[in-house]
């Protein structure tokens, strides 16, 4: 395939640049730094995806994906995987984009790059729907996380502020019963999007779901005020303040979010911010919490291992941390 020809499909691929804009979405704007992150996070998406769309292999984008600025790196390569997803699954695809990608540059970006793939489950056709079968049995849920996400952030009326459970979701049924809670995980980090960063917003939205899903809604939400960032030292505190009991989980998302960062060598100063505050830690000591207590093949048990690694680090994170 020629450049012009995949000019022509990056453009024909790749969703509008105005998708990312929060006047479109009807996101809050707290201010006009916040949503100035906030929208530069979504172009970010857009230009990872429309690199791996553009070019003629996944190695080929590399370059380009490591281009863009540290702070907003893991954001281009969570949308290269989604296009990866998407193009592996297109008609006459040999499917090797996202193996490439992972062998690549972006393995050290695992955890943003399932949570793409979860974006591409999203917008494929359930017949399309990239499988799971390769992928790291205790990773995976993030698929389940991005899809989570993909929902909140583009059917935000039904999914945030009607708070839609699907009855079904796509994924193995023997898995099923935990797959909406990760769901709500992958929810919860779009609340972050949706209230503009703002904590008194974000609070109150999670306050409108039932009980029950606050907790992983919650841990979303520390792992966007982490990973994405956009809060300062008071909003964070207030943060952590106003979360009450489910702190735990708010502070196992800041954890999850620091590991992310630290694995790919992209942490930056709201990181350090955010886990301090938040955790009482540094990002690379809640990062070495997630890796010594991240479970191994032998140590399954009945709930999902990916749920005990959770409630293990939140334990951990309460117990160990400063704040």
């Amino acid at each position: 395939m020629t450049a012009g020809l995949r000019a022509l499909r990056r453009r024909i691929l790749t969703p509008a640049l105005s998708s990312t804009s929060l006047e479109v979405r009807g996101f809050r704007k707290k201010n006009p730094t916040a949503q100035e992150l906030l929208e530069t996070v979504g172009r970010s998406f857009l230009e990872g995806y429309g690199r791996i769309v553009e070019a003629p292999d996944s190695q080929a984008a590399e370059p380009r994906l490591e281009a863009i600025p540290r702070e907003f790196r893991g954001f281009a390569y969570e949308g290269a995987a989604m296009a990866c997803s998407i193009m592996d699954a297109l008609p006459g695809s040999r499917g090797r984009r996202l193996s490439g990608l992972l062998a690549g540059r972006g393995g050290a970006h695992t955890y943003m790059a399932y949570v793409g793939i979860g974006w591409a489950m999203a917008r494929l056709p359930r017949m399309l729907h990239p499988g799971t079968q390769d992928t790291d049995p205790l990773l995976r849920w993030l698929i389940l996380d991005g899809y989570g996400f993909h929902q909140a952030y583009f059917h935000t009326d039904r999914y945030v502020r009607g708070q839609h459970r699907e009855r079904k979701l796509p994924w193995p049924e023997d898995q099923a019963s935990y797959a909406h809670r990760a769901v709500d995980q992958g929810i919860g980090r779009a609340l972050w999007f949706v209230g503009g960063t703002d904590v008194d917003a974000v609070l109150a939205l999670v306050d409108a779901f039932p009980p029950a899903r606050r907790g992983d809604l919650f841990s979303g939400v520390g792992l966007a005020a982490t990973y994405a960032g956009g809060a300062g030292a008071d909003e964070l505190l207030r943060l952590r303040e106003g979360v009450g009991a489910y702190r735990p989980q708010l502070l196992q998302g800041s954890a999850f979010a620091a590991e992310a960062r630290e694995h790919a060598g992209l942490t930056v100063p709201h990181t350090l911010l955010a886990t301090e505050v938040l955790c009482g830690m540094k990002p690379h000591e809640a990062a070495g919490v997630c890796r010594d207590l991240r479970p191994g093949a032998s140590d399954r048990v009945d709930m999902p291992a990916y749920e005990t690694w959770r409630q293990g680090i939140a334990g951990a994170i309460v117990s160990e941390g400063r704040s």
